[in-house]
């Protein structure tokens, strides 16, 4: 009976060192898809793709420096707009300025501001002073 039992628990551990050298992670294969295809099987080989990626990089660095390019244009011209009518408000408010400033300084509403403050025109004619001088010395 020993030797019975012996044997199953040596079946046992082979059993499960088997189960543990299976147990090796399983190696990803790369998916099947147009593009890996086309390198393998293609006019394109993984080493001229591998040549060509400093020219892939300068021209997406291109693209990159170009939308970039378009973006700050755009601001420019957004700010720009925003600055002409600001510039066309700030002359209207000049010309309705300037007219209100033009109607104020006219004669009756200069005397009608006077007369608030107590201050009225004269009637009389501006009358020449001549002063005589006296040589003295």
């Amino acid at each position: 009976m020993t030797n019975r039992l012996r044997t199953e628990i040596q079946e046992e551990e082979l059993e499960e060192q088997k189960l543990i050298v299976e147990e090796r992670p399983v190696k990803k294969a790369i998916p099947d898809n147009f593009f890996t295809q086309f390198l393998r099987n293609g006019v394109i080989t993984t080493d001229d793709a591998t040549k060509a990626l400093p020219f892939v990089l300068y021209v997406a660095f291109l693209g990159m420096i170009y939308i970039g390019n378009r973006h700050l244009s755009e601001n420019n011209i957004r700010d720009i707009d925003k600055i002409s009518k600001e510039v066309k408000e700030l002359s209207w408010e000049y010309k309705s300025t300037k007219a209100d400033l033009a109607f104020k300084s006219t004669l009756t509403e200069v005397a009608k501001r006077a007369d608030t403050l107590g201050v009225k025109e004269s009637n009389d004619p501006p009358q020449k002073i001549t002063v005589k001088e006296d040589i003295q010395e």
